[in-house]
């Protein structure tokens, strides 16, 4: 079921707003929405492209997709009930082999490392993983070749996702990102300090911390402040920290 009918209704009902980053490219601006936890929205070209789309968002406020990008198989990246608010019978489904058989639409699978230009924007699939943090010794929480982060290149600009993973080798060599996405939860992923260290070692012009509430620890807004710490005074990277929890949420944060 798709609820486009009585938007801006909605929208009015719910005093929603959500606020856009411009980042200026080639041939128009890209606009970046935050939305909840790893949900992204990104509008370049004329395209909607919404990244691990959730109901812990406003999807009132959300605009119906293009293309749907999923990093990874826990709920909190890959909602069917949320993609099936937000697409549209031509949307694109970009996913790693994981989900292969899991959208009701024309579906990319990217291994780790593949890029392939698709509807027009090139993606490129990087591993997402962890190499030390799991349930128990010898077990991880993200094994790696399951997940993906992603590179997106929209107008001239290299737009980094990360999805849950830790600081890995492939993330660390990564070059000429303009925008970084980086998680920051625990027990999952990496802690704020760890983050902060990821992107002063590959540098993008600009990064978000996202996916950063816990299962338990510091609250949300501790574990930006402590980002914020961690990244003081250094050189050439802009920190950008828009909430991505402006209320509280239904449910404790996934992996």
């Amino acid at each position: 079921m798709r609820l486009w009918f009585g938007v801006f209704v909605l929208l009015a009902g719910l005093g929603a707003t959500i606020a856009a980053d411009t980042i200026p490219a080639t041939g128009g601006n890209i606009e970046l929405t935050p939305m909840t936890h790893a949900h992204v929205q990104i509008e370049y070209g004329g395209k909607v492209i919404h990244v691990d789309p959730t109901m812990q968002s406003n999807l009132a406020a959300a605009k119906p997709a293009d293309m749907i990008i999923v990093t990874d198989i826990h709920g909190d990246h890959m909602d069917a009930k949320a993609i099936d608010q937000i697409d549209k019978p031509t949307t694109i489904f970009v996913a790693p082999n994981a989900l292969a058989g899991k959208f009701p639409g024309k579906t990319e699978i990217l291994k780790n490392g593949e890029t392939r230009t698709i509807d027009g924007v090139s993606i490129q699939a990087i591993a997402a993983y962890n190499m030390q943090r799991g349930p128990k010794p010898g077990a991880f929480f993200h094994e790696k070749g399951r997940a993906n982060a992603y590179v997106l290149t929209l107008g001239g600009k290299r737009i980094f996702l990360s999805g849950d993973t830790e600081c890995v080798p492939e993330i660390k060599a990564l070059t000429k990102i303009d925008v970084a996405f980086l998680t920051m939860n625990l027990p999952y992923t990496m802690p704020p300090e760890e983050a902060a260290a990821c992107a002063q070692a590959f540098k993008p012009a600009i990064v978000y911390a996202y996916h950063y509430r816990g299962m338990d620890g510091p609250t949300p807004e501790q574990n930006l402040q402590a980002f914020r710490a961690a990244m003081k005074g250094t050189a050439g990277v802009e920190v950008r920290t828009p909430s991505f929890y402006p209320a509280a949420p239904a449910g404790r944060g996934g992996d």
